[in-house]
């Protein structure tokens, strides 16, 4: 059956929120939103009353899932494994995220990429190894470099088409570097960054569209120096991501920053996997993952628990909650086809009760068994 209908659900539609109508979807696509009571009758129909439906999550930075960290097993099988798993927790678009590795682990990382197809990942977001050592995280100093056109070539190729995204500290890359980067035409994050706040400043006004995961592993906000936190504060279209477990980031600080930015500030998972091998081995503690000297190194929250969290500790409202996960990060992607629920756009959708229970999952307008 190519045509469904998803009947009385409370249907978020980008800014819109429509009660007890009928989601439409044919061929993949959603095709429109009707009173119950004028679904065509050749459509399969879904009853969902009192289920909230929504676009399928959008998370631009994860690096693994379950015992499958990517950067730790370079193989199509663990990412088959965690795009599915992820989709099965409301994800639907992901950015396989690698932190700061060898050239040749990103290498590799970017000939499975390329040689892999699956609906959910929409390509590679490396974070590194263009940043600034002093706010290095669980990143290795000892692999992070200064960036030159040499380097970002010797990296990327000539006809890169697999990454998509990359975290850079904009005060360590020269401004013509910064130009030849941007000529890949990535989505550019400024991140684990010692920036000042006129450093920060002129990495957004030279291009630099959004930042990674806010508070963490950047220039605090002082009095007297505001930093890379005051920077994009301050500037007028700087977006970034933000993680919202409790962990990283208190949520009396999201309630600061959200109030502050606005549509700019959007939710990432940060997720890794349990690992014992390799660069990164991460320890699962109370709700969060660290490396063995006990830095905090990622997320074990889903995206959907992100949205749940955002609304329930911070109290922004389900809507732009939704937004937060769906929405924005597909602005900052310049995708108009998934994020939302207008006609025309992929039937990622997901359905969920008021009191968060993943209830289904479509991709591409098909049920997803979990």
């Amino acid at each position: 059956m190519n045509k469904l209908a998803l009947v009385g659900g409370r249907i978020f539609s980008d800014y819109n929120l429509i009660e007890d109508k009928t989601l439409l979807i044919e061929n993949g696509e959603i095709t429109g939103i009707v009173e119950p009571n004028q679904v065509p009758a050749d459509f399969e129909q879904i009853v969902v009353y009192g289920a909230n439906i929504c676009a399928g999550l959008i998370d631009l930075q994860l690096y693994g899932d379950g015992d499958d960290l990517f950067s730790a097993h370079l193989t199509s099988a663990s990412l088959q494994r965690i795009s599915d798993r992820l989709v099965r927790k409301g994800t639907t678009s992901y950015m396989m995220t690698l932190a700061t590795n060898t050239f040749e682990v990103f290498q590799e990382a970017i000939q499975v990429a390329d040689n892999f197809k699956h609906d959910a990942l929409l390509g590679l977001h490396l974070e590194g190894p263009f940043l600034n050592a002093k706010k290095r995280g669980a990143h290795p100093a000892d692999l992070i470099v200064k960036a030159t056109k040499e380097n970002i070539k010797d990296l990327l190729g000539e006809h890169n088409t697999v990454v998509k995204m990359m975290t850079i500290a904009p005060e360590c890359m020269d401004d013509d570097v910064l130009e030849y980067l941007k000529s890949y035409e990535l989505l550019l994050s400024a991140g684990h960054s010692d920036a000042t706040f006129k450093e920060g400043t002129k990495g957004f006004d030279l291009g630099i569209p959004t930042s990674t995961h806010l508070f963490n592993a950047m220039s605090s906000l002082h009095h007297r120096e505001v930093g890379m936190v005051g920077a994009i504060f301050n500037h007028p279209t700087a977006c970034s991501s933000i993680i919202t477990d409790g962990h990283h980031v208190s949520f009396e600080a999201v309630k600061v920053a959200k109030k502050q930015m606005g549509e700019r500030l959007f939710l990432i998972s940060d997720a890794v996997a349990a690992c014992a091998q390799g660069i990164y081995q991460h320890v699962l503690n109370d709700g969060y993952y660290s490396v063995p000297d006990g830095t905090i190194s990622g997320g074990a929250i889903s995206l959907f628990e992100s949205v749940r969290n955002i609304v329930q500790q911070v109290g922004v409202p389900l809507d732009e909650a939704i937004r937060m996960g769906t929405t924005y990060p597909a602005r900052l992607l310049k995708r108009t086809d998934i994020g939302n629920l207008n006609i025309g756009s992929i039937a990622n959708v997901i359905i969920f009760t008021s009191n968060f229970e993943l209830q289904d999952v479509l991709v591409k307008g098909k049920l997803i068994s979990r």
